[in-house]
């Protein structure tokens, strides 16, 4: 029988800030670029707020699995 490999269990989390810090900046430089009139409680919602509540709910759930 082959052994079972063990992976890290964060990969995913990893992996998920991987996507959402370029994503992050990338929409950042095009909001500062256009000049674009929204709302600063707006912009530090979708820039700041979004991504760190998703980040900590996919760490709690990655992190309270067996």
């Amino acid at each position: 029988m082959n052994p079972v490999r063990q992976r890290n269990r964060l990969l995913p989390w990893y992996i998920g800030i991987a996507i959402v810090i370029p994503a992050v900046i990338y929409v950042g430089y095009q909001l500062r670029a256009s000049d674009c009139t929204v709302p600063t409680p707006a912009v530090f919602l979708v820039l700041v707020a979004i991504p760190i509540v998703y980040l900590v709910l996919m760490y709690l759930t990655l992190t309270s699995q067996r």
